[in-house]
């Protein structure tokens, strides 16, 4: 085998390694890494390299097969009465007018349908004599999907009954969720302290799938239908004709579509719907162009993977040229500098952006940066911004290459770049940039957990001189008086409220204080698993590296962190300051003495009957478990509740064991 082929081959198996995985995050876990575009230009590289070598193209890879998997998260798995495929994508011009051309050679006079390509989740929906008998999500999208009929009847769009009750009719749409929805949904996970979804698709996949209809109900799902799947009792002669019928019974379609007849009427047709694209109430990811005639639909039929009569325009990533205004530096935690495009206000994929991360000074380098410039902005994933490039040729004169320096922009200290890293940090432990994001970092829900203490009231406990270190919140209640009087936290309720949540914080597992220290490297599961061992802060404080390095994965760079960190003067001074002040120190023996599950990983997944994933985690930790998020092969046991999902098959796949919640009390004492 010669070095080239060597080469494709390693490539090709790159390429597949990642569809599948991204594949998997997208149709699976409804938790996409990278944008549409990104996943696009993978699979593009890899029918290139497959329509070279056809001879290398297996019956499993990613582009003979759907792309996602039947799970079992929502309820049982059903058959698919009419696969539910997906559409061949497209990119440009040429190949719209080369699918147009090919129609036109094989079909007489054949007419396109063109609309909205909707971002969301695939839905059939069976009637029988006009009823609504059952729904189901795509799955693997030939052989079977997942029962969702319980969800499905509580979304508005969902027709419960027909006036026509013909004896079988089903139909596909898209749910989605529309971006006024999804903004609601995200503003009460915030305020219920939970994680925000990334996106509304993500959302409203994840919602479809949820046990709870009630869940589903309350989230305001939407649905268009798109396509007509089997009638029996009536014929339909064209797609067109289907959608009148649909409206006539009271069913959603997708709105805006065109009827063409030329390569340039459905190219119109595209750009039409790309020029809406902004201004639309929910998120579109392309245009779809579809044979009208369902005959013509029938006797081309379909590849193992797509039909032959449609196929799906991707539009490029919405990008928009503005002015940069300013370039802002910010300074994080670790004393990291960050700087930030500061430009005239754009509206990308329906929202206004006037910001982007720069990230470092090689960046800057590496598109030229300057205050002044026209740059180009896009939306990676269509939700964070980035600069894609700079329009040198609309650069006004006199601009200048920016460069970070070697100052801190807040407090003026000594700004170095970190050796083998493109870092910018800021060599001033007291800098107030840092100790604001410091102190933050210690109220944290992830570390000492003291509600109320919101950046607001830090900046301002701050500037006022009351918080010098984190130490120094243990002593804020005896400036109660002060406090109340500057009106620095609010009135006489809200500062009592907040003296009271520090008080409490006392008696926080010392886990919380050591994770709230913002160590390098240690977060809540490390600090958990320091405390086990060391069972006190002041025995972790007189560990040496050899000592650290015996704690379960523990590595070099984490340990000499945790030796630096003690080392301080500074810090062992506020240390001593917050025992002093009564916080607590020392773990519950008991608890560190019970090793039953020691040297055990554990990974929960699903719904337990009685324990809730909380309670389940600290049930395996306080017999000396580990539970971390991901199945691996250093996974040991996985615990599996109802509506298990992917983590169970890639469970079962690496022959890990599986315990329900009675085979997890089984192991305890």
């Amino acid at each position: 085998m010669t070095n080239d082929m060597k080469e494709v081959k390693r490539e090709l198996a790159s390429l597949r390694k990642q569809i599948r995985y991204h594949n998997n995050r997208y149709y699976n876990e409804d938790n996409p890494e990278i944008s549409d575009y990104e996943y696009d230009q993978l699979m593009l590289r890899l029918k290139e390299i497959e329509k070279a070598y056809p001879e290398l193209i297996t019956k499993n890879s990613p582009t003979q097969l759907v792309g996602g998997k039947a799970m079992r998260t929502a309820g049982v798995l059903v058959k698919h009465d009419v696969p539910m495929l997906s559409l061949a994508d497209v990119f440009s011009r040429a190949e719209i007018d080369a699918f147009v051309a090919e129609l036109q050679q094989e079909l007489a006079a054949p007419e396109f349908v063109v609309e909205e390509k909707i971002d969301g989740l695939s839905l059939a929906l069976r009637y029988r004599d006009g009823e609504l008998e059952r729904a189901i999500t795509r799955g693997d999208g030939i052989v079977q999907g997942e029962d969702v009929t319980a969800n499905a009847r509580v979304i508005a769009d969902v027709r419960q009954h027909l006036a026509d009750k013909l004896p079988y009719l089903e139909i596909r749409g898209e749910v989605y969720m529309e971006k006024a929805a999804f903004d609601r949904v995200n503003e009460r996970q915030e305020l219920l302290g939970l994680r925000p979804f990334a996106n509304p698709r993500n959302c409203a996949a994840g919602t479809l799938r949820q046990l709870d209809s009630r869940i589903t109900k309350e989230r305001g799902l939407s649905l268009f239908v798109f396509n007509l799947q089997k009638a029996e009792g009536r014929t339909f002669a064209t797609h067109t004709e289907a959608y009148d019928y649909m409206h006539s019974q009271g069913i959603k379609t997708i709105q805006g579509y065109r009827v063409c007849h030329t390569a340039d009427e459905v190219w119109a047709a595209i750009e039409a719907i790309g020029e809406r694209r902004g201004s639309l109430p929910y998120d579109i990811d392309g245009a779809v162009v579809k044979l009208n005639s369902l005959s013509d639909r029938e006797k081309l039929g379909a590849t193992s993977k797509v039909p032959r009569w449609a196929i799906a325009y991707k539009y490029p990533p919405e990008e928009k040229e503005t002015v940069v205004r300013a370039i802002e530096l910010s300074v994080g935690r670790t004393g990291r500098i960050t700087p930030t495009a500061v430009f005239d206000p754009i509206r990308l994929c329906g929202t206004s952006v006037e910001r982007a991360t720069l990230h470092n000074q090689d960046f800057i380098d590496a598109l030229d940066v300057r205050v002044g410039d026209t740059v180009r902005v896009y939306k990676s994933g269509e939700i964070i911004p980035k600069i894609k490039e700079v329009v040198k040729e609309k650069r006004p004169s006199g601009t200048v290459p920016f460069c970070i320096g070697d100052r801190c922009p807040v407090c003026g200290a000594p700004a170095v770049r970190m050796e083998d890293t493109a870092d910018i940090k800021c060599q001033n432990p007291s800098c107030p940039a840092q100790l604001e994001n410091h102190l933050l970092n210690f109220v944290s829900r992830g570390a000492m957990d003291i509600k109320g203490f919101g950046e607001a009231a830090v900046h301002a406990l701050i500037e006022k001189g009351y918080l010098q270190s984190i130490a120094d919140i243990y002593h804020l209640r005896e400036h109660r008086d002060a406090l109340l009087a500057e009106g620095i936290v609010g009135k006489e309720k809200n500062t009592d409220k907040l003296l009271a949540a520090i008080e409490a914080s006392k008696e926080n597992a010392p886990e919380r204080l050591v994770t709230g220290f913002g160590i390098p490297g240690i977060g809540r599961a490390a600090a958990r698993e320091l405390m086990r061992n060391f069972h006190s802060v002041q025995a972790l404080m007189a560990a040496d590296e050899t000592a650290l390095l015996a704690v379960r994965d523990m590595g070099d760079i984490s340990a000499r962190a945790i030796v630096q960190f003690f080392a301080d003067e500074e810090n062992r001074r506020q240390i001593a300051d917050m025992a002093a002040q009564g916080v607590r120190m020392e773990a519950e023996q008991a608890a560190a003495l019970d090793d039953t599950l020691g040297g055990k990983t554990f990974v929960i997944t699903g719904t337990l009957p009685t324990l809730g994933r909380k309670e389940c985690a600290a049930l395996i930790e306080a017999h000396g478990g580990r539970v971390t998020g991901s199945v691996s092969k250093k996974t040991d046991y996985l615990v599996a509740g109802e509506a298990a999902g992917s983590k169970l098959q890639k469970a079962q796949t690496l022959g890990i064991p599986v315990l329900d919640e009675a085979g997890l009390r089984a192991l305890l004492p």
